[in-house]
């Protein structure tokens, strides 16, 4: 019969021999996960790469490949052309090996490189510069795309005379202008009703058949005012999105594209990605948060018109001989209607920061999607689970530990 401490010195080595088989596991895997190849032009890249779009695999041209690293190495050229000379030590040592030799060799002097202890530029940095040196105008062709977009914001159809799309500006200013007429229109009408209408109610919350017409010509001109708003806000932002897709003047990055658009307008990123499944979610929300910010808000003045009716009964009664003013008629204390004042505007608020929350998580959304639709993987995607039997005869104990030995190819 096995004594206490053989047993828990053989479940003990069991246990030692387990962590360690996990341990080499562990260093395999990340030593397969940095076993990358680096390119010359610092892209890491993977044998016979692939590319995740949509769910599909699609594997890049080589010459298309090959044109962008020749531009990439043109660019960098360039910019290293237009330093000064005694700032050409600067330059990082890795980015000068990007070039090919003959342009090395013609663009730094063998001196340059005799400065070990001299602060150098990484390609970010170099290319702040080359952007610095290069400003141009307003109208030039390397005003950036946050720019442009900015520019358009202020003024309309700068970004349609910027990527030269004359026969828009037409459209725009004809939608725009016709909507906006059209809302401010509606506005003079449904204004002195408005007023109408209150000045009635104030007196007196019996319905009659006028006060009934009142409410609905009312109504009408309301729905029509905020019809014509929605499209001439639809319409701004709308050509604000087309000049961020067609700007075409500088490289700008798809990631950057999609980003660009859920900001100017929600959903728009999304569409833009083709996740057009995310459209309703992201549409339904807005529309779901504005609903529930304008139904407290209408809460909130109603019982804020009440509260300041009856509070000023409670101060003055004796300047109100039919009895308190408020639509309640004294049914309800000032304390109570207090109360639901505030509590409608805490709801208000809330919603107002949720609305907040889920347009900065869209932009999250369109950022992150648009950065995963070009994913490089390995050909091999594989798990494999094999059984494993292991001896560690150095602690005396020639019992078997068996387990799974999984392996990941990817």
């Amino acid at each position: 019969m096995q004594s206490r401490g053989s047993i828990l010195q053989r479940v003990f080595s069991g246990a030692v021999v387990r962590a360690v088989v996990l341990l080499i596991a562990s260093v395999c895997f990340s030593t397969t996960l940095s076993a990358q190849v680096v390119n010359p032009f610092g892209r890491q890249l993977r044998s016979n790469r692939q590319i995740i779009r949509a769910g599909q695999i699609h594997k890049p041209d080589s010459a298309v490949v090959a044109r962008e690293d020749s531009m990439r190495v043109a660019r960098l050229t360039d910019s290293l052309r237009r330093m000064p000379a005694d700032s050409l030590h600067l330059v990082s040592d890795s980015l000068r090996m990007t070039l090919p030799d003959s342009l090395r060799r013609q663009i730094f002097p063998d001196s340059i490189f005799a400065k070990p202890d001299s602060v150098q530029l990484t390609e970010k940095q170099l290319r702040r510069i080359e952007r610095r040196e290069n400003r141009k105008p307003l109208l030039s062709d390397s005003m950036a795309l946050n720019r442009m977009c900015w520019a358009s914001l202020a003024l309309p159809g700068f970004g349609q005379i910027y990527n030269k799309q004359y026969w828009k500006l037409p459209i725009l200013y004809g939608t725009v202008g016709a909507s906006l007429g059209l809302c401010l229109y509606e506005h003079s009408k449904y204004k002195p009703l408005k007023a109408q209408f209150d000045q009635i109610t104030d007196q007196s919350l019996l319905r009659t058949e006028e006060l009934n017409t009142l409410q609905r010509s009312m109504i009408k001109h309301n729905s029509l005012k905020q019809l014509f708003m929605f499209t001439t806000i639809a319409s701004y932002l709308y050509f604000i999105g087309d000049a961020a897709v067609n700007y075409s003047t500088n490289e700008v990055s798809q990631v950057k594209k999609a980003t660009t658009l859920a900001m100017i307008c929600p959903g728009a990123g999304q569409i833009y990605n083709k996740s057009y499944w995310r459209v309703p979610i992201v549409v339904g929300g807005f529309a779901s948060t504005i609903y529930c910010i304008d139904w407290n808000n209408r809460g909130y003045q109603r019982f804020k018109k009440a509260y300041r009716l009856r509070y000023d009964y409670d101060q003055n009664p004796d300047l109100y001989p039919n009895g308190s003013p408020d639509e309640f008629k004294g049914r309800y204390a000032s304390s109570f209607l207090k109360n639901l004042r505030n509590s409608y505007r805490r709801n208000r608020d809330l919603c107002i920061i949720l609305t907040a929350g889920l347009y900065v998580l869209q932009i999250v959304d369109a950022h992150v999607d648009a950065h995963l639709r070009d994913y490089d993987v390995s050909d091999d995607l594989s798990v494999d689970v094999t059984p494993m039997v292991s001896y560690n005869p150095s602690v005396g104990d020639r019992s078997a530990a068996v387990g799974m030995n999984v392996s990941l190819t990817f």
